[in-house]
């Protein structure tokens, strides 16, 4: 069995692992990163090449305001894909993108390698399923639900509260006997967060013995930060955070566009060896 443990911390040279978005959906934000069955494959295949890790399929939108996906539409929608990338890439890795234990369960079964709950493990039956299977796990920061989220977002220190919530859980989880080299922590970038509150998590990265995952990719923070109202305005912006990323030492980058994001930090890594020695 592959050990899943240097894939979820950043490359030797300080290049962050990449994570493709293959969002089989109809209304996920950003359009291009829409595919049904017959392309998703086609689609993970061309980022892999390009330079990702890791697979994301998710087959619900968990944009600001989205409706909720009936679960066995969600499973209907991703499990065809992941199964059809396992048999295409062997050794791939794969993450399911999801809030539900059955999606969950089922995508695992179907050769998915890790499960990123953008509700950071609520259910205590997803938690059950992950110490029981022993999968590596993303576990993100949302305040509140997709569809209220951004309603009214609220700290009093955002950086402390976002983090305390995160290292609570995986803590919980490593106490119950999951390795702690196979969770990464998701800090939830414009789920539940103002532009401020975001600019101060991507600032102040807190210091973690987990793997940290950013997911940036042409989110709407970049129409408050530089104006740009669609998503695919927002390419340059993203790649300015990947960068910051890097040199900060993040683990791992959720994008939609792995080939841009692999000739950044690859470049970077070229011009900047001292940041992964």
């Amino acid at each position: 069995m592959l050990d899943l443990r240097p894939f979820l911390r950043c490359r030797p040279d300080g290049r962050p692992r990449l994570m493709g978005i293959l969002n089989v959906t109809p209304d996920s934000f950003h359009a291009a990163s829409r595919v049904d069955l017959n392309s998703a494959i086609k689609r993970g295949l061309e980022m892999w090449t390009s330079g990702a890790d890791w697979m994301d399929v998710g087959g619900e939108s968990t944009r600001p305001g989205a409706e909720p996906v009936d679960s066995t539409e969600e499973m209907q929608r991703v499990v065809p894909v992941i199964k059809a990338l396992r048999l295409a890439n062997p050794d791939g890795l794969i993450s399911i993108d999801t809030r539900r234990v059955d999606v969950a369960r089922a995508a695992l079964d179907a050769g998915a390698n890790m499960v990123n709950d953008v509700s950071g493990l609520r259910d205590p039956k997803m938690f059950d399923l992950v110490l029981e299977r022993g999968c590596a796990v993303c576990i993100m920061h949302m305040q509140g639900e997709p569809g209220n989220m951004q309603s009214d977002p609220s700290y009093n220190h955002v950086v402390e509260e976002v983090y305390n919530s995160l290292h609570s859980i995986a803590s919980t989880l490593v106490e119950k006997g999951h390795d702690p080299n196979l969770i990464c922590l998701d800090p939830g970038i414009g789920f539940g967060k103002t532009l401020t509150h975001n600019l101060e998590l991507l600032h102040s990265r807190s210091d973690s013995e987990y793997s940290i995952l950013w997911g940036v990719s042409r989110k709407s923070m970049f129409t408050h930060l530089l104006g740009r109202e669609k998503s695919d305005q927002r390419l340059a912006g993203t790649l300015g955070v990947a960068a910051h990323a890097m040199l900060d030492g993040v683990d791992i980058l959720r994008v939609h566009d792995v080939e841009e994001h692999s000739d950044l930090l690859t470049t970077l890594a070229t011009l900047r060896p001292e940041v992964g020695a």
